[in-house]
């Protein structure tokens, strides 16, 4: 709206991307601390709470009558946001909102699932999960390829693609889909937890986004130059603004969780700004938190299948560290210190090539 008001008022403030992505910010943070006490009050008298996992450490059942299905909110204020902020007709721009909705919905789904059975095990089934979430990595895939995205695979430290992939970048594109929405849903299991290492994540990628798209900047530091891409960094602030909000309500002790609605989507939005900037594999760093919780449910299982022996006291990861005693504060603080040092690095790769 704000760049149909610069093409037929000639308002040049809103042609730049830094001002509607500023703006994108504010809607979002704004937007999502109105609605989300309205939300959290419309929740707790449809009992539409988190039902705890009966494996979970102890002092997780006293969350039962937190509310949960919070990521709908912030994700509802983000999309108003950019509705106000975008260039309707950007390509880049179409997907990263088609990647939202649809990774969003899967989450919604399953969360309707558990709060209506009031089971924690009563969701998806891990099997119609994966299938679900492969259809809408498979939709996003297709849209990209089709719209004549790159299917260059390139990996960090080199200014040169190593291979192009062609349609085969579909499937490749597919695993980093299911593999960050998976990975940001495991760690969302103490208050923030997921929250701001989500945050550190976008803020990485949108820089990013912004250099790719710049023309000038992009050639001065020897990474793709993609017309039209830096738009995508409107829907990240609109989104990083909507989760600061969120966090107002989601920090310890947590008013309201962001439930796989919340999860999903995040995890799909970052895998889709990786995909487009060409850092799939520098998403290892950028999410390193979420790898890092990932491999602790991945040696878990493998250690337990193979050898009977348990790895950790419990996983994710977070887990064994509350069976050590650590205070739940302590883990999550933590956490966002690892969160922010390997998106600092991540961002030094930019300069290093």
């Amino acid at each position: 709206m704000l760049y149909l008001i610069y093409q037929y008022f000639h308002i040049n403030l809103f042609q730049y991307i830094t001002v509607r992505a500023g703006i994108s910010f504010f809607i979002g943070f704004i937007l999502t601390l109105i609605l989300m006490p309205k939300f959290i009050n419309w929740a707790k008298t449809k009992k539409a709470n988190q039902p705890i996992y009966k494996h979970a450490p102890q002092g997780h059942q006293a969350k039962g009558s937190t509310p949960t299905m919070g990521g709908v909110v912030y994700i509802f204020s983000t999309l108003i946001a950019v509705l106000f902020t975008i260039k309707f007709n950007n390509f880049y721009a179409v997907g990263g909102i088609l990647a939202l909705i649809l990774f969003a919905a899967i989450g919604i789904k399953d969360d309707l699932s558990k709060i209506t059975h009031k089971q924690n095990e009563a969701g998806l089934t891990s099997k119609s999960k994966m299938l679900m979430q492969i259809i809408a990595s498979l939709i996003v895939g297709f849209y990209l390829y089709f719209g004549d995205f790159s299917t260059q695979l390139y990996i960090p430290f080199n200014k040169f693609p190593v291979v192009d992939m062609g349609i085969l970048a579909i499937g490749f594109w597919t695993i980093v889909f299911v593999s960050s929405s998976n990975a940001v849903n495991l760690t969302d299991g103490l208050d923030g937890l997921a929250t701001v290492p989500s945050i550190f994540s976008i803020m990485s990628l949108s820089v990013f986004v912004y250099v790719m798209g710049h023309a000038i900047l992009s050639q001065y530091l020897l990474v793709p130059n993609f017309k039209g891409i830096g738009e995508v960094s409107i829907i990240a602030t609109a989104l990083i603004g909507s989760l600061i909000g969120f966090l107002w309500h989601n920090c310890h002790p947590a008013e309201v969780f962001m439930g796989d609605s919340g999860s999903l989507a995040l995890g799909g939005f970052i895998a889709y700004m990786a995909i487009i900037t060409k850092n799939e594999f520098l998403l290892i760093a950028i999410g390193f938190v979420f790898v890092l919780e990932t491999v602790s449910v991945i040696l878990q299982v493998g250690s337990y299948k193979t050898r009977k022996k348990r790895v950790f006291h419990m996983a994710p990861i977070h887990h064994h560290f509350e069976i050590k005693g650590w205070a739940e504060n302590k883990i999550i603080v933590r956490f966002w210190i690892i969160a922010l040092i390997s998106n600092i690095i991540a961002l030094i790769t930019l300069k290093i090539r």
